[in-house]
């Protein structure tokens, strides 16, 4: 099926549309130039609107849920939801907001932030939005490449038991970016906007009709390279990518309750808030995943009936860690697939879930990125999981694994391609008028062929993929590429480990590996444990696996999504400054990799 998808692409992706019953008119053509990459168009007389596709079900019960930290729950159904909705819209067309507008949110993951980036969209204006954690320097370096009209913002947001004031930050950053016309308030010392909002007289809801490639969203790459990338993506791509991966991938039905562990930082969000086209509930958490107790997220799959739970790879091994066995502590009745993104999960990882989870779940790793706003490789409900592996590539992604020629390699690592056109391609960079900042970004390896930076493998046994890391976090020593992952796999099987990070030092005209750990509170980085992560490296990998120095460190840094920022290491360690630590969710941990005396000899 897979390969037909490729071979009649247009074909495929017009019947992915009848198949989903996507609202609107899909027009005569279904792609202009489809050999064209870039430059395809699809569905080039099409005509929706991405909220009336995610509204549709006005008679299921259920929308969506909302939980924070207290525990204190809030819920919709699709009519409640629409009606809000309607009132949040009519709000943003008093101020001037219509379509290509942007509208902007630096909110928790509430469901305020569903209705301000549906009533925008059912008005043809452009949503982004960014986690309460950001700094100030962080929202300026995105918002004030996008100049939006609006902002809705949060006073004070909560996480692990703690309360943190930004309404300051936020005036800041209303000042640095004199687009901002207004700001809507989540709370206020008075009664808040939102709820004035939700007070004004209901109206019938307008969804005009906008053409496949109206824009829809503005999404940020992580920005650890430099500011970052605003890439702007189309509603009709965004959609029919979405509700191809959730219907056919994932096996979503009317009626499924859909939760997956995000902020609204970070593209999962906007994943899952798609849910909603497929007739199925959203359960959204704001706060800590370990607060007030690990097994928190757990307790939603029982109290809400959650068939689809997803996080972050490092979210399951953490829980591992932890110790949680929810197959003896929960009834997990309802749960039928697990998802896992963000980082390669480990194979032990696998293990425990299939173990400690559930045995007749879907474990499916899914990967792909902000850059699609969407998947490459994912999940397969009608064939067999194999530990450490995706299942497989996505219907109508002609993805493939290569060498530096363009080749394409089976059972040895390469570059993770796509060779062909989709339709959730971004539709431009912001400030990017030739494009070539887009192209750099994703063409100029390969002609015509879509560079993902995943150093990747396929397993011709089994038609997985195994992702090894980025592709510009590679190491080299004696010239042979290794990838990251395939030592996190290794030493995120010791016990006394609880965190680690592994990038190359250039080193007498050659790369040796170091590695950083961060050990668990009463354990020592003795001689004998640095030996242990050796021999279990060495055994498991091979001999160019084995890091030449093993450092203790207190943190790990990582980007707000969850990745190591291999990058930021490696630069410190060569006596470079980090480029855009907002990007960060610790910046502060890189101190501890500088000016360090055991790598000069």
């Amino acid at each position: 099926m897979h390969r037909w998808s490729i071979d009649h692409r247009p074909e495929f992706w017009k019947r992915v549309w009848s198949f989903t019953e996507i609202r609107g008119d899909c027009g005569l053509r279904t792609v202009i130039d489809p050999h064209l990459f870039p430059g395809a168009r699809w569905f080039p007389d099409a005509r929706l609107n991405f909220a009336e596709n995610l509204l549709r079900y006005k008679h299921e019960p259920q929308a969506l849920v909302s939980k924070d930290q207290s525990g204190e729950r809030t819920a919709m159904s699709f009519a409640e939801l629409a009606e809000k909705t309607s009132r949040f819209a009519n709000h943003l067309r008093n101020q001037g907001v219509g379509p290509g507008d942007t509208v902007a949110a630096w909110l928790p993951n509430v469901s305020e932030a569903v209705v301000g980036m549906l009533g925008t969209a059912s008005l043809g204006a452009v949503w982004t939005s960014v986690s309460p954690d950001f700094g100030v320097a962080a929202v300026v370096d995105r918002l004030g490449q996008i100049h939006p009209k609006v902002l809705l913002a949060c006073n004070r947001y909560r996480y692990n038991g703690r309360e943190f004031n930004i309404r300051r930050k936020v005036e800041q950053v209303q000042q640095a970016v004199p687009s901002i016309r207004s700001v809507v308030w989540l709370e206020d010392s008075e009664r808040c906007s939102f709820a004035r909002i939700w007070d004004e007289q209901p109206r019938s809801i307008d969804c005009p009709q906008l053409p496949f490639n109206h824009p829809l969203y503005i999404l940020y790459s992580s920005g650890t390279t430099g500011k970052p990338k605003c890439i702007v993506h189309g509603a009709g791509g965004s959609l029919i990518q979405h509700l191809k991966e959730h219907q056919l991938h994932v096996d979503l039905r009317r009626g499924d309750c859909v939760f997956f562990f995000t902020t609204t930082g970070w593209m999962m969000w906007n994943w899952l808030v798609s849910a909603l086209a497929s007739g199925s509930a959203v359960v959204l958490f704001d706060g800590s995943p370990f607060h007030p107790h690990p097994g928190r997220l757990i307790d939603l799959i029982d109290s809400e009936g959650i068939t689809v739970f997803g996080a972050g790879a490092k979210y399951f091994a953490s829980i591992q860690r932890e110790g949680l066995a929810p197959i003896e502590t929960h009834d997990l009745a309802s749960l039928r697939t697990i998802l896992s993104t963000g980082s390669p999960l480990s194979q032990e990882s696998f293990r425990y879930c299939y173990r400690s989870f559930k045995p007749d779940a879907q474990l499916a790793s899914i990967s792909g990125g902000t850059d699609l706003i969407s998947c490459f490789v994912l999940g397969n409900p009608w064939q067999p999981v194999f530990e450490g592996e995706i299942q497989g590539p996505g219907l109508g992604m002609d993805v493939d694994v290569v060498d530096d020629g363009c080749n394409s390699i089976d059972d040895a690592k390469g570059e993770l391609v796509c060779r062909k056109s989709f339709p959730s391609t971004p539709l431009r960079f912001v400030n990017d008028p030739d494009d070539r900042k887009f192209r750099g970004a994703y063409f100029d390896r390969f002609e015509a062929t879509w560079a993902h930076g995943d150093f990747c493998e396929r397993v011709s046994r089994t038609g997985g993929y195994v992702i090894h890391g980025r592709s510009d976090a590679v190491l080299n020593p004696g010239g042979v590429r290794i990838g990251t992952a395939e030592i996190y796999r290794q030493v995120e099987t010791i016990p006394e480990i609880v965190d680690c990070v592994c990038v190359g030092q250039d080193w007498q005209g050659d790369t040796r590996v170091i590695l950083f750990v961060v050990v668990e509170p009463e354990t020592r980085l003795d001689s004998e444990l640095v030996a242990r992560i050796r021999m279990r490296i060495r055994e498991n990998a091979t001999p160019r696996h084995v890091p030449s120095k093993v450092l203790e460190v207190p943190d790990v840094p990582r980007t707000r999504s969850g990745k190591i920022a291999e990058l930021a290491v490696r630069d410190v360690i060569h006596g470079r400054a980090a480029v855009n630590t907002a990007a960060l969710s610790n910046p502060e941990s890189l101190d501890a990799y500088a000016n360090l005396e055991e790598l000069t000899s």
